[in-house]
């Protein structure tokens, strides 16, 4: 039974392998449903992670403060990140800075999040084994999230996705 959850939760979860760029940006281009997780939206450097997060859900579904508040602790609680929720860009890490640029995604529930070139935004990691076990952590909180990457690192992806 448990096998079963596992290859449930993991079916929401899509790595698309693309030859180049133009195949990267056609998907992009023709999901305009979906949320990007991107190196290309950068957090906001005067905000802490837990604002970063709250000012989504602030501005664009008109939550209180409170709520969104509470919205955003909670996931990083999930994610087990809330250490860092008190501080600013400039002194995250890699990975501290991927979690907050997805739960800004996560927060808005949109029926994909695409989560663009993984290597670009968590330098020096083993970004696959780390997107699986945090996207495992999450996987109540999201419909669908595909992985955009290229080709080339296939290798990097078997057997650990």
């Amino acid at each position: 039974e448990a096998f079963v959850d596992r290859q449930k939760k993991m079916a929401k979860k899509r790595v698309m392998l693309l030859a180049d760029d133009a195949a990267r940006l056609r998907v992009v281009d023709e999901n305009p449903q979906a949320i990007l997780v991107s190196d290309t939206l950068p957090l906001r450097a005067n905000l802490s992670v837990i604002e970063n997060i709250t000012v989504v859900l602030q501005f664009r579904t008109n939550s209180y403060l409170g709520e969104a508040n509470d919205s955003a602790w909670r996931l990083l609680t999930q994610a087990g990140y809330t250490a860092c929720s008190e501080q600013r860009d400039p002194d995250l890490t890699y990975e501290e800075r991927f979690v907050t640029k997805l739960m800004r995604a996560i927060v808005l529930r949109p029926p994909v999040i695409l989560i663009d070139r993984p290597a670009v935004l968590l330098a020096d990691s083993n970004y696959p084994v780390f997107l699986n076990k945090l996207l495992l952590k999450l996987d109540a909180n999201f419909d669908q999230c595909w992985i955009l990457d290229y080709a080339w690192n296939a290798p990097l992806y078997n057997n650990r996705v």
